[in-house]
């Protein structure tokens, strides 16, 4: 379905354009996520690794960085900050020395299973005066502008290092 084109070069603004609210909802959300996350001593950019250890999604840097659109430095890094607080733990693979296996501590199971709540938390405090209907809608018009990516699944969050 071709349509006609919603932005004109000639008269788009930073201030009227979607990438400029994009940008700004997710900046806001990232300070009331790192705030509220304080306390655990974590950053809205560890809790996706937190997570996906949490679930099992990922066992390893590889599958990590796979599953999140992190670049392996990145992925490293990130590691390390998790490692040196205590969260996460690495071990060589005994069947291939060459694999790396990650799992979290008592005190990173202890922080991911607060995550769900805080996320809701935050999640609800960014949305007060949505409506369900209305939540709805703007996840699915954001799931369309994934989708008319072309390559929407190699899409992925860049790694702030922080």
């Amino acid at each position: 379905m071709t349509s006609e084109p919603l932005y004109d070069p000639a008269t788009i603004q930073l201030e009227t354009s979607l990438g400029y609210y994009l940008a700004r909802a997710r900046n806001a959300l990232i300070a009331r996520t790192d705030q509220a996350l304080r306390p655990l001593d974590l950053t809205s950019q560890q809790i996706g690794v937190m997570l996906m250890l949490a679930s099992g999604r990922a066992r390893t840097p590889l599958e990590l960085s796979r599953e999140m659109s992190y670049d392996s430095g990145s992925m490293t890094r990130m590691l390390d900050r998790l490692e040196k607080k205590g969260f996460v733990n690495r071990t060589r693979s005994a069947a291939d020395r060459r694999i790396v296996e990650l799992s979290l501590t008592e005190r990173g199971r202890d922080a991911a299973g607060q995550l769900p709540v805080i996320g809701a938390a935050v999640l609800n405090e960014q949305l007060r005066g949505f409506s369900r209907a209305e939540l709805d809608l703007l996840t699915g018009m954001l799931a369309r502008i994934i989708d008319n990516t072309p390559v929407a699944d190699s899409i992925g969050c860049a790694l702030d290092d922080e």
